[in-house]
């Protein structure tokens, strides 16, 4: 008996320490949660040139590495209508993109989600992606050439277009040339949803053979200081450097490691194989570039095994993820080098993501989305929920209609669990029998409890296997309700306008009558107070601990966790809170069914209609 209640207050405060000390550290000691203690970065100088071999005599030496882009750590920050000006510019618009191409450095920095606003309010602007250098949250991308012994364009270069607008009806071709022969030429298309094709061409009409390695770069500013909270990196959900490296998604990088700063807890708990400064890889790389909770910006080379990829830091707060091919590229009087980047830019929405990995062979773009350890089962949900929210076209009855779902198919297993918490908490008064007879014995005690446990044919421990099967199945489906930007700024009803955030009525202020914000810490909603109540009627349904310790621990555990996840979505929220209103049902119609439960029942039934009789007489 005492095993089985140690197991379960093992898992369930685990749980508790799980999902709920990232958030009390970021509540109650955010300078420990932010702490940047500074480590020596082992990476060279980013503007460190490689020196390259020669291919033959009459061959110009052209190697080297991209340099981190200027500008973005230097300038003072401006605000962005300030800044696009002062560059000339030419238009993207696509249904879902809208923005412009910098034609001084052939940069695209200036990128707008039009499906997706920034909040719930009418006059909400759309989501800024990418940003030029000189704003608050810099981050753009750039195509180019490095070479040694011959002129290569940079971010300086103005280019010269062949339009006015890149829409997917109208590539855009831009084109600049150096004074020893050589035309460098950068053609752009996009389609219909995120995804940019960068054609790089370069055409040596020079006199001699030069040697050039193309390359793409994808460069933002991150001030590790000011992260919101919504779009930092937890153990659950990876924020920052992302790729897919020898066909498998590498979650490892975070901002911090790159900067060189002190790794958080749970980094140093399951280990990282990055390390500060740089982060190199040479094998079969299918993408990489930079994810935030919903949006993603990736560069996509043609030919995953002729190119080398790193993340670096370029100091402060700048950050760049870059591709270039393996060795330098030949190129002879009279020839041309053409090679294909495809750029990523927009939201991670699973269809769309789903879509490029098949279409072109992107291994592993849906991993952008990070499903971690559950993906064989988070995928079937999330394809079931957003099925259910296709059929209904309410994304919180889609959740209710999803809980109904899969707690039909955990029924046996419940069925299981069940029976043996009523076996359990009807042979509970022939337990406090022999713990009261046997109280200053307690090897009797447990001999005497063992022996009850056999004649009764009580298994303690038949109710711990569904607890475990069930954690895997929670964690998938908060990871799901979490991640899914198909539940994002989705409405339920009445107060609940936005299921991917908070529950925002709380009692603390009077439902909003008293004109102040309570702390996030004290923002209780509705939902989780719901969740915690359910849970309560729940817990007062199993078998009630016999050590009064536990039974303390156990009473308090519901209410722990209605703050712990009063800052969770309202959609996770709603499933917990609707999981356990079934669960209390099933449980109740069990106990109803089973034959010495509803003989205990009866008796607890006469045992209160006397006492109510007692106290109305003595009244």
């Amino acid at each position: 008996m005492d095993n089985k209640r140690n197991i379960i207050m093992a898992v369930l405060l685990t749980g508790i320490i799980l999902f709920g000390w990232p958030m009390l550290m970021e509540q109650f000691f955010p300078d420990m949660a932010n702490k940047n203690e500074v480590v020596e970065q082992n990476n060279a100088p980013a503007n460190d040139q490689a020196s390259g071999n020669t291919a033959s005599p009459a061959i110009v030496p052209a190697t080297g590495n991209t340099d981190i882009s200027t500008g973005a750590a230097s300038d003072k920050i401006r605000p962005l209508a300030e800044v696009l000006p002062e560059s000339p510019r030419i238009l993207i618009e696509t249904p879902r993109l809208k923005g412009s191409i910098n034609l001084k450095g052939g940069r695209i920095d200036d990128l707008t989600l039009t499906d997706h606003s920034v909040d719930m309010s009418k006059d909400s602007e759309p989501v800024r992606l990418f940003s030029p250098s000189g704003t608050e949250n810099a981050y753009f991308s750039r195509f180019g050439w490095a070479g040694e012994g011959v002129a290569v364009p940079d971010d300086n270069t103005i280019w010269t277009p062949d339009g006015s607008k890149l829409t997917p009806e109208t590539p855009v071709t831009l084109k600049w040339s150096n004074e020893t022969g050589q035309t460098y030429a950068i053609k752009l298309s996009v389609d219909s949803d995120y995804l940019i094709t960068a054609e790089q061409s370069v055409t040596n009409r020079g006199e001699n053979a030069i040697a050039l390695k193309p390359y793409g770069l994808i460069n933002r500013k991150r001030d590790l200081n000011n992260i919101p909270r919504a779009e930092a990196s937890t153990w659950t959900i990876h924020s920052g450097p992302i790729g897919v490296f020898e066909g498998a998604a590498n979650y490892d990088v975070d901002y911090e490691n790159l900067a060189g700063e002190e790794p958080g807890f749970f980094v140093r708990m399951f280990g990282t194989s990055a390390v500060a400064g740089t982060n190199s890889y040479d094998k079969d790389v299918s993408w990489l570039g930079f994810t935030d909770k919903y949006w993603l910006g990736a560069l996509i080379p043609d030919n995953i095994s002729d190119v080398d990829a790193k993340f670096r830091s370029g100091g402060g707060d700048i950050f760049q993820a870059e591709i270039a091919k393996k060795n330098p590229q030949i190129i002879g009087q009279g020839q041309q080098l053409k090679t294909t980047t495809r750029l990523f830019a927009g939201a991670k929405e699973n269809a769309v993501l789903v879509k490029y990995q098949e279409d072109y062979g992107i291994i592993n773009l849906d991993r952008a989305i990070d499903w971690g350890w559950f993906y064989w089962f988070e995928k079937p949900l999330f394809y079931l929920l957003n099925w259910l929210f296709q059929l209904v076209g309410n994304f919180g009855v889609a959740i209710i209609l999803m809980t109904f779902i899969v707690r039909g198919i955990m029924f046996p297993i419940a069925q299981k669990q069940f029976a043996s918490m009523a076996q359990m908490r009807a042979v509970q008064p022939k337990m406090k029998a022999i713990q009261e007879k046997h109280k200053d014995d307690k090897q009797q005690q447990q001999q005497e409890i063992m022996k009850l446990y056999k004649d009764e044919k009580v298994n303690p421990l038949a109710g711990c296997l569904p607890i475990f099967l069930q954690i895997p199945i929670f964690f998938a489906l908060y990871k799901v309700l979490m991640l899914s930007i198909e539940m994002r700024h989705q409405p339920f009803i009445l107060w609940i306008k936005d299921l991917s955030a908070p529950d925002p009525l709380t009692p603390v202020n009077l439902f909003g009558l008293l004109p102040f914000d309570p702390p996030s810490f004290l923002a209780v909603g509705i939902l989780p107070i719901l969740m915690g109540i359910t849970m309560h009627l729940q817990f007062k349904l199993n078998p009630a601990p016999m050590d009064p310790m536990q039974k303390q621990i156990f009473s308090i555990m519901p209410w722990i966790l209605v703050f712990i996840m009063a800052p969770f979505a309202a959609g996770l929220q709603l499933y917990w809170t609707v999981s356990n209103i079934l669960t209390i049902a099933q449980q109740k119609w069990l106990y109803s069914r089973h034959p010495q439960m509803k003989e205990m029942m009866a008796k607890e039934a006469e045992e209160k209609a006397r006492k109510a009789e007692a106290d109305k007489a003595g009244a």
